[in-house]
């Protein structure tokens, strides 16, 4: 006979309300990030777009335009191209419009002596790095995008912003060039993510908190101890190390 506590178990397991949910798989299974994590992210990568207007010397409208693409570029890139399913979030809930009006005038404001808070902002960028690349993964297998779809998507909404805000600057894409790691740290976030929800089985929530840690703590080295992507080819045509 079974003791107490474990017909106590079967009997929930077997609950007309729970099996539904015991058959879903991973992340099919009703599941989000606290939106206050997506909106701090936004308002952050906001932040970094207006800088970048604002030592172009561009105008109001510019500094607008790069606090958008930088804050929600990445969002759009994930469901215009991947998702596809209706209007993107972020355009229908006002609050992410908001988080980047807010980073533009956080930045307009205080650009003068945000160098004093390099630190503060580069620690809120790897964090913000690392909190986009879950979002777009969990959207992904929600959406039911094999594993590998998941990985590309949840890599794109993270470094997607930076990407659209230099190719508008004119400028060469800091994930295209050689050094710090930072697609690199998304791309570790998010095969942690998938190793400890799709592979051991982890809850949700546990998975996306430790890929989000993996991502900050891997961009965060890679300052501090100057670890560095080097170029695949030399300029003599020879490859690189």
């Amino acid at each position: 006979m079974l003791p107490r506590r474990a017909r106590a178990r079967d009997a929930r397991a077997k609950s007309p309300a729970v099996q539904p949910l015991l058959a879903q798989p991973f992340l099919d299974r009703p599941f989000a990030l606290d939106i206050a994590f997506d909106l701090a992210a936004t308002f952050l990568f906001a932040v970094t777009g207006s800088l970048v207007a604002i030592q172009k010397r561009y105008d109001a409208v510019g500094v607008a335009v790069l606090a958008f693409v930088t804050g929600l570029g990445g969002a759009l890139l994930r469901d215009g191209l991947f998702l596809q399913d209706g209007p993107p979030a972020v355009i229908t809930d006002g609050r992410y419009l908001a988080a980047v009006l807010a980073g533009a005038i956080a930045a307009a404001l205080y650009s003068r002596h945000l160098h004093r808070l390099r630190l503060v902002f580069t620690v809120a960028d790897a964090l913000a790095l690392g909190t986009y690349a879950m979002v777009g993964a969990q959207k992904s297998l929600a959406a039911g995008l094999p594993l590998l779809t998941a990985t590309l998507v949840g890599v794109v909404n993270a470094v997607g912003g930076g990407l659209l805000r230099d190719v508008l600057v004119r400028e060469e894409p800091l994930v295209f060039k050689p050094g710090e790691f930072y697609a690199l740290a998304a791309l570790a976030g998010v095969v942690i993510f998938l190793v400890l929800g799709r592979g051991l089985g982890a809850p949700a929530t546990l998975a996306a908190l430790v890929g989000i840690v993996a991502a900050f703590l891997v961009r965060l080295l890679s300052i501090r101890l100057g670890w560095r992507t080097g170029a695949l080819w030399d300029e003599d045509g020879r490859s690189g190390p």
